[in-house]
């Protein structure tokens, strides 16, 4: 058997995995979304379904702060209840920018377009 290296891993090695934020833990990743044209992965589909109602929601890839391989989990800057209430993910609809826009809006941060457009200015 080969032996690879080890801090290499799929993405859907996270499949499964339950979410940890701040302050408390809930649903698991049921997904992960790539962007075709830079092949970056964009977003984590995050299913909170032991909420009641419970609901899918993206979380973007960068805000991940650690992952343990050992507990199956995946740990984010952000507390449950802003998670709990970002903009609902339909699997079925294209992630339009003006979804994305509220998607960041929603959790106050710089979208991943303002700052590759940015570097471009400054260069």
């Amino acid at each position: 058997m080969r032996q690879g290296d080890s801090h290499l891993r799929s993405v859907n090695e996270v499949v499964g995995y339950s979410i940890q934020a701040l302050d408390d833990h809930f649903g698991h990743i049921d997904d992960s979304i790539i962007d075709e044209q830079d092949w970056a992965i964009r977003y984590l589909v995050a299913d909170t379904r032991n909420w009641l109602p419970g609901k899918k929601v993206l979380l973007p890839a960068q805000w991940i702060s650690s992952v343990s391989w050992e507990q199956s989990r995946v740990y984010i800057d952000l507390d449950r209840d802003t998670v709990k209430r970002a903009p609902e993910y339909d699997p079925s609809k294209p992630i339009t920018r003006e979804y994305e826009a509220a998607l960041y809006a929603h959790y106050s941060r710089e979208p991943y377009w303002a700052k590759s457009s940015g570097a471009a200015k400054a260069a």
